[in-house]
Parts: C-alpha cells; structure tokens; sequence
C-alpha cells in the first residue's frame, strides 16, 4: 500500500505532464469533467484535428469516441490507446492516414478521458469494456489497432472473442510475462522526472531515442498532438493513471498465454531500441504468433510508428488491405 500511494503521488505528476504539452490553459478541460459532442453527420472532409467527439452508452458506460472515413465501408479498425492516453495522443498523421482507406474509430476507455465509469485495473477488464464498446457499435467483425498498453488490449480481445477479430496491428507491445513490462511504471516515473529538469516533454524521452534523429522525431511529434486547438478531450485523472499502471504490472507478472491459438494475421511493429516495453517482445510476439509480419525500425523506440509515419503508414494500409 505505501508503494501504490508513492505511485499515485508520482502518477499525479505525469498524467499531468504526460497530457499538458497537447493541451492548451484555453482548451483544456478539468479532470472529472467530460466533454462530449452531439452526434453529428461525419463528412469525408473531416480530419482528426477537427472531427467531433460523439459518445454512446453500454453497460452503464458513456464511451466518448471519434470516427472518420466511414464512407470507406469495409471492416473498421479500432484504435487502442497507450498508457495515459486520451483521444488527442494519437498521431494525427497515423489516424487521417488510415482512414484515408478505411473505417477509423478511436475511443475512451470506461474511466478514461470523456468516458464515464470507474477505471479498470486489468487488462482483461479494459478488453471487456472495449467489446462492449465494439458491439454497441454495431460491428460483427473489426480490425484492432493496438500501441503499447493497447496492444496487450488487443490481445486479450482476440483470446476473449477471436470471432470478433479479422486482423491486428499492434506496435510497441508485448505479451503477458513479457520482460520489463512489470517495471514501465519505474521507467516511465524516472523519465517524467528527468522530462522536469531538463524542460522536456516526457514523450521525448519515453517514446523516442536520444538520438539526433530521435530527438527531432519527437519535437515533431509532440508539436503535431497540438494540432486539435477546439473540443479537445478531458486529460487523464490521476486515478485512472494509477489503475492502468497496476494493470501492467499485473500483465507482466501474468504467465504467458498460448498465442498459437491466434490464427488471425497480425503485424507487429517496434522500434530497435524500446525503453518502455523491450523490442525482445516485439520479436517474440511475431514467433509465437502463427500469422505474423515484424517490422523493426532502425534508431527508433517505443514510439517507432510515430517516428516512421511516413513508412508505416503505407505498410499499415498494404496490410489491412490484403
């Protein structure tokens, strides 16, 4: 117990600064405080700087989500989001560039950001809640996409309901027992405070290498999260923050699934030098997957798809299109 309140207090810190870079004093909203949107028609000129945040109620919780290239048809791809993370954390350039082809829904977990509910401290409960949300959306069948804490999401939904599973691109993760995952809350804590002294974004540091091409990778990532000026989404609660660490340290310490039993085709994406979640996961999760695709990028860490946009994009696309 003093451990966890050593946590939370440490997690105050970084939910806040984790989320602060993105959101500006006239835009952001109090913590506790949803924002949501009416439901609203989606043209095929919307983009994720401007696309309206919608919400939907299942089992006694008000998910808030955001959707674009719907007018694509095909099965949709549902994004999962990383530790900390609300609907303004992905990357503007990954989202509109899937849903250049495709049906691209991102969404709040229950607890999370706009999302109403208490957050959940387990991986098999965030997959719960994320079929819920699937279904409650009327999808027979979907595409995960999973970054990071999304990832190991994504997994647990495809053991749950492999019916419900077409394909899976899940970038930066692992699988349960997976080295150094138990310890992200370590790596992420010691990151936020070298972030404070030196003045940096901690994603600068959690996300890319500290190399000179990592280090303009991540200025330029970090700028393009602030691209979304009006109705951003609510920042993390501390709270919330704390019962997702929990649930990686659970999932690091869980004994391994079988994953041979995933016959779906998944790619699975890392940088050579993630700090976070090790590449070695990256790496043993497409061995032990039957139908798998690994890409490793070159001086790139835990936010390698960030850094290589541009290639991944394009690899994505090809991917989900076969």
């Amino acid at each position: 117990m003093q451990q966890l309140l050593k946590t939370a207090a440490i997690g105050l810190a970084m939910a806040t600064t984790l989320l602060s870079s993105s959101v500006s004093a006239a835009d952001a909203n109090p913590i506790g405080m949803p924002q949501t949107q009416p439901m609203t028609s989606q043209t095929s000129a919307d983009t994720w700087k401007s696309v309206a945040t919608q919400t939907i109620t299942a089992g006694g919780v008000t998910f808030a989500y955001r959707e674009l290239g719907k007018q694509n048809g095909g099965t949709p791809v549902v994004f999962l989001a990383h530790l900390a993370a609300v609907l303004d954390n992905w990357d503007p350039r990954i989202i509109d560039g899937i849903a250049a082809k495709h049906h691209v829904i991102a969404f709040d977990n229950r607890g999370i950001g706009a999302s109403t509910g208490s957050p959940s401290n387990s991986m098999e409960q965030m997959a719960d809640d994320a079929i819920t949300f699937i279904k409650a959306m009327g999808f027979n069948q979907v595409d995960l996409f999973g970054f990071s804490m999304g990832g190991m999401i994504a997994q647990e939904i495809v053991l749950k309901e492999p019916q419900l599973v077409r394909k899976m691109v899940i970038a930066g993760t692992g699988p349960a027992g997976g080295p150094g995952i138990s310890k992200v809350a370590g790596v992420a804590n010691y990151d936020v405070f070298r972030a404070t002294f030196t003045g940096q974004d901690p994603k600068q540091y959690l996300f890319f290498t500290r190399t000179p091409n990592g280090i303009e990778a991540g200025k330029a990532f970090i700028n393009r999260l602030q691209e979304r000026s009006e109705n951003r989404d609510t920042e993390i609660a501390v709270w919330a923050y704390v019962k997702q660490l929990q649930a990686l340290k659970a999932w690091g310490e869980k004994q391994p699934a079988d994953l041979s039993v995933i016959k779906q085709p998944v790619l699975v994406v890392n940088g050579d030098d993630d700090r976070m979640v090790p590449t070695s996961n990256s790496r043993d999760l497409a061995k032990r997957l039957t139908n798998s695709t690994l890409i490793i990028y070159p001086d790139a860490g835990h936010g390698s798809i960030f850094q290589f946009h541009a290639e991944f994009v394009p690899s994505a696309l090809e991917f989900l299109g076969r």
